[in-house]
């Protein structure tokens, strides 16, 4: 045989290609906040699915019967205040609203106006943080510490902060301690952030060994995206989602700004007053309308939007300690049925905001309930799902 030879040449130029291949540590900080977030290009299909022609109208007109049924027995009778809709596809079926956005006012509510869509929330927040992890600025198992500087708890993970695994202390529990915060005065992110530096809460539970339900965690992960950005999270949420997706009646509650002109929130006819926790964002605080929801809805099944991989990784149950059909992804809840299939949702409380977001994603249904006098009743709209389970006759193609 012939002995190979190697020119060295051609092997020097083959170790430098392969060393430039390697994987990019992801971008911490963004020099130019202008060119970081257009680097994302959420150049978004906002309604990805389209029906086929083959619709059974008879099964659709019969949903509809269900819908309206629903509707009377639990929002008219019960004399809510809110809006509801479904769809299918992207196509509505069924939407209506009826009570007034101020009562003192006898102001109307339409399905234009926003409502506070409370802990429903953090599914657009953790959207824009994924956003982010798919244009690498940063990495879901990266140390918040590596982000936010001088965060005192080194081994809390971006994931952690969005499945509610990191075992921090919740901000309503250590602001109402006594000295630690004036709660006359409004309390901002940056706030809490400086209190967990100042003060070093202990940590509930090692981190990333259990779930615990955690508002602080939002907090801080729209801090991420503020610092990742160089923007503020109401301008960033505003170019990086609600935008691109034409979210028109969308946004983020600003409390000086908002405060004598946003949709009240009510106890049966009690206004609820604002208190020194109103003005945090990325746990609540965003107004939104079923319609909007919807476009958001629509979005999450173009890879265009997140990549097929960073979905896989938002639906995927990472509370398994305890069994049952219940678990929580990446800013999301689900129910995993025992038929296999799983339902996905969101809900959301805040003084007397309710809401719902549920979104079938092997039916391609949408549910969306919200209402601004406190109610349980915008919860149970999730259990509509069922009417769809036989609802084969569309279809949906990508464009």
């Amino acid at each position: 045989m012939k002995q190979l030879l190697l020119n060295p040449f051609l092997v020097l130029l083959t170790l430098i290609a392969l060393f430039s291949c390697e994987k990019q540590k992801p971008v911490l900080l963004a020099e130019n906040s202008h060119k970081a977030v257009s680097s994302i290009d959420p150049a978004i299909i906002v309604e990805p699915y389209h029906l086929h022609s083959n619709n059974n109208i008879l099964l659709k007109q019969d949903i509809n019967r269900s819908l309206e049924n629903y509707y009377h027995l639990h929002w008219v009778k019960n004399n809510l205040s809110g809006n509801f809709l479904v769809a299918k596809n992207g196509e509505v079926l069924f939407e209506k609203g009826q009570g007034l956005s101020d009562r003192i006012q006898k102001k109307a509510l339409t399905k234009h106006t926003p409502l506070h869509i409370a802990s429903v929330s953090k599914v657009l927040t953790s959207t824009a943080v994924l956003k982010l992890v798919d244009a690498q600025r940063i990495d879901l198992d990266q140390k918040v510490a590596d982000i936010l500087t001088d965060f005192p708890y080194p081994f809390v993970t971006v994931r952690m902060l969005l499945n509610h695994r990191s075992g921090l202390p919740h901000y309503s529990n250590f602001t109402a301690i006594k000295g630690v915060w004036n709660t006359k005065q409004v309390l901002k992110n940056q706030d809490v952030f400086d209190l967990l530096k100042k003060h070093q809460f202990k940590l509930i539970f090692i981190p990333d060994t259990q779930f615990n339900y955690c508002n602080t965690n939002y907090v801080l992960l729209a801090l991420i995206v503020e610092k990742v950005t160089g923007l503020n999270f109401r301008d960033a949420m505003k170019k990086m989602i609600f935008e691109p997706l034409k979210m028109d009646n969308s946004y983020i509650f600003d409390y000086e700004k908002h405060k004598d002109t946003c949709s009240q929130s009510y106890v049966s006819t009690k206004k609820y007053e604002f208190n020194y926790m109103d003005d945090l964002y990325g746990d609540k605080n965003v107004y939104s309308t079923p319609r909007d929801l919807l476009k958001f809805d629509m979005a999450t099944y173009s890879p265009k939007f997140l990549s097929k991989n960073l979905r896989e990784q938002v639906y995927r149950g990472y509370s398994n300690e305890i069994k049952g059909i219940n678990n929580y992804g990446l800013g999301i809840r689900m129910s995993n049925l025992y038929n296999g299939k799983t339902i996905y949702f969101h809900n959301g409380w805040w003084h007397g905001n309710t809401s719902s977001y549920t979104t079938v994603k092997h039916d391609t249904v949408t549910i969306i309930a919200l209402s601004n006098r406190y109610t349980k009743v915008v919860y149970n709209a999730r259990g509509l799902h069922r009417l769809f389970e036989d609802y084969n006759t569309y279809k949906m193609s990508v464009r």
